[in-house]
């Protein structure tokens, strides 16, 4: 049995080994998930430690466009736009240049750091993929906001056009652990998601990739993806928290208490010390009241929403991370913007959109 100064020891271990780029053990990355010995506050202090040596008190922002909506062939059972799903949402192709740019402008004066496209389906042609170049030349030209893409499986020539392009990140989600991925999905594989990620690193594009905590995995599923993300040397990582949405196959497990979710962003950010760690999907349903905590391991979110669900409004995003002491990091444009503003006793901007396609799930509360 442990002693109370032998499990401070503890924390205090997986900080100094964190602040040497040291991952936890097995061992460790477990009792971090699950031991019921672990206090909550002492582990989010240890996390808070690498995350305020890489990041400060600074929190990124991320605005995700669903630039094409629905209409996919694979079978993600996690996701409403899935071929299967029977979830109420509204299909659409790829919107037009003027709608995408018009919202890449609305997210830099929104004080994101990055604006992220994604578009559903198994992945984009050539040709589309040099259109998606078209665009973010253009975003990069106009605003000073970083650009990230999501538009499915890509190889290397696809790579090298967005490379071209200016694109600072790919995003492909591992999602869960390679032995039961497929149980989620069975239209591609874990083998297939990886194979992207490394066509990004190989042609000079930094990957975001990360998980879906909540679809009845083990606590080793969720240690195998955070080792898995720091063998690929992932710099960005999102960890979602399922959504449940009417109509998909996979629903809640029943896991996601905020103690839970706040563990595995602790676990994701000792064994990830230096990759900006991202709560997404999912952390007002499942963090409620308990948000803000999230901000000592993590150091970047999503505002407004998740591609297809309602998230809070900017406004008490950014009064939450101001409330708990920390800053939102923005961009020139927005800095400019702000104190235009003040000097003329407006209020903080707010992202157009987030209209009636977008879902509002209700997630059980314990």
């Amino acid at each position: 049995m442990s002693t109370p100064d032998s499990t401070l020891d503890r924390y205090t271990a997986l900080t100094r080994n964190a602040l040497a780029g040291t991952a936890p053990s097995e061992a460790e990355a477990l009792w971090i998930l699950d031991g019921e010995d672990v206090e909550l506050l002492p582990l989010l202090h240890a996390a808070y430690e690498p995350r305020r040596r890489a990041f400060g008190r600074r929190v990124m922002v991320h605005v995700l466009n669903n630039v094409q909506n629905g209409l996919c062939p694979e079978d993600c059972g996690y996701c409403s736009q899935n071929k299967d799903s029977a979830a109420a949402i509204r299909k659409y192709a790829m919107k037009s240049d003027e709608a995408i740019l018009a919202e890449a402008e609305a997210a830099a004066m929104s004080g994101a750091t990055r604006y992220c496209m994604v578009l559903s389906g198994r992945g984009p042609t050539v040709d589309r993929t040099k259109r998606i170049g078209g665009l973010i030349r253009e975003i990069k030209s106009r605003w000073p906001i970083e650009v990230c893409l999501s538009a499915g499986l890509m190889g290397d020539e696809h790579a090298q056009i967005l490379k071209e392009a200016g694109l600072d990140r790919m995003n492909h989600n591992l999602n869960t652990s390679e032995r039961r991925y497929n149980e989620i999905t069975t239209t591609h594989s874990y083998a297939d998601r990886v194979a992207t990620l490394e066509a990004a690193k190989r042609n000079g594009i930094e990957s975001c990739s990360g998980m879906i905590v909540g679809m009845g995995e083990t606590s080793i599923d969720i240690v195998e993806v955070a080792f898995k993300l720091r063998e690929l040397e992932v710099p960005s990582i999102p960890v979602n928290f399922l959504i449940p949405i009417d109509g998909n196959r996979v629903q809640d497990d029943g896991s996601l208490t905020p103690e839970h979710c706040l563990r595995a962003l602790c676990l994701m950010r000792f064994v990830n010390p230096t990759a900006e760690i991202r709560v997404a999907g999912g952390r007002e349903g499942h963090l409620r009241s308990m948000q803000s905590l999230s901000l000592y391991p993590a150091n970047s979110l999503f505002v407004e929403g998740y591609l297809t669900t309602r998230g809070d409004p900017i406004e008490d995003t950014y009064a939450m991370i101001r409330d708990a002491g920390f800053e939102v990091d923005g961009n020139d444009a927005y800095r400019e913007a702000q104190a235009a503003r003040a000097e003329k006793g407006r209020s903080q901007f707010r992202i157009p959109g987030g209209g009636d396609e977008l879902l509002k799930p209700e997630i059980a509360r314990a």
